[in-house]
């Protein structure tokens, strides 16, 4: 469940105590019905153009290491899932029309539901799959186990501009995503574990609207910045856990 505490976060000091949960779910609950229409249109695009059900349900480990079920538009033919969890961009198990509900990330509008349920945050750590937390997640990846995970973070903006370096055979995808991108995405998470501040959230939020426009440029400097905080922390955690920093990791795709 999300906590009550002031809207500076979990560890913020705003006099002004507020339950951040039940203003979520209002905001939920709000945009449910802002978006239904879209949604309708989205559906009937997805029975067009795959058999299968309009919901993909996404088992995925939450606050504290609850597991919980993740609601998406499928975007993927049905069955896909059992060919592997990590998908990217040129993922030839993708749809057409799902591949445009991606790119406007109106797969991601059912985990309003999520948000309701008390199971999400609007902006939180992204979810992962049981099997990756369970076999890949290492002590200091933990960390971001301790909040809400959300609908949008600071590691998903960043996983947004890498998906088109994943290869497309899902069993490759998954290699290089577990020991190549899933360390670089979990220290960004951390930074927001670390400082969830509301000017914070709100930047995640406007960075990711304006991401899907096109114009994420636009807030490259609040980009860069946690990107440098987020290296320096993962160099941190390395260092703690003994762990040598791979040199021989991939390059990746900068914004």
């Amino acid at each position: 469940m999300i906590p009550r505490d002031g809207f500076l976060g979990v560890h913020g000091a705003d006099p002004v105590s507020v339950d951040v949960g039940l203003v979520e779910r209002g905001l939920a609950l709000a945009g449910l019905v802002v978006t239904a229409p879209a949604m309708a249109v989205a559906a009937l695009a997805i029975r067009r153009s795959s058999r299968g059900p309009v919901l993909f349900r996404a088992e995925r480990v939450g606050q504290e290491g609850r597991p919980f079920t993740m609601l998406k538009l499928r975007t993927m033919h049905t069955g896909s899932e059992q060919l592997g969890e990590i998908t990217g961009g040129k993922d030839v198990r993708i749809f057409p029309a799902g591949r445009v509900l991606r790119r406007l990330k109106l797969d991601e509008v059912p985990q309003l539901v999520n948000i309701l349920r008390g199971e999400m945050a609007f902006v939180g750590p992204r979810p992962e799959a049981p099997a990756i937390v369970e076999s890949h997640y290492r002590p200091w990846m933990r960390e971001t186990l301790r909040v809400p995970p959300g609908v949008v973070g600071p590691g998903s903006l960043w996983y947004f501009q890498q998906e088109d370096a994943l290869p497309p055979d899902a069993d490759l995808a998954e290699s290089f995503y577990v020991e190549t991108l899933l360390p670089r995405k979990l220290a960004r998470e951390l930074v927001f574990v670390r400082r969830p501040s509301l000017s914070y959230r709100c930047e995640l939020v406007a960075r990711t609207l304006l991401g899907i426009l096109g114009l994420g440029r636009l807030m490259d400097s609040y980009r860069l910045r946690e990107e440098l905080e987020a290296e320096r922390l993962l160099a941190q955690v390395e260092a703690e856990a003994g762990d040598e920093p791979d040199h021989r990791r991939p390059a990746l795709i900068e914004d």
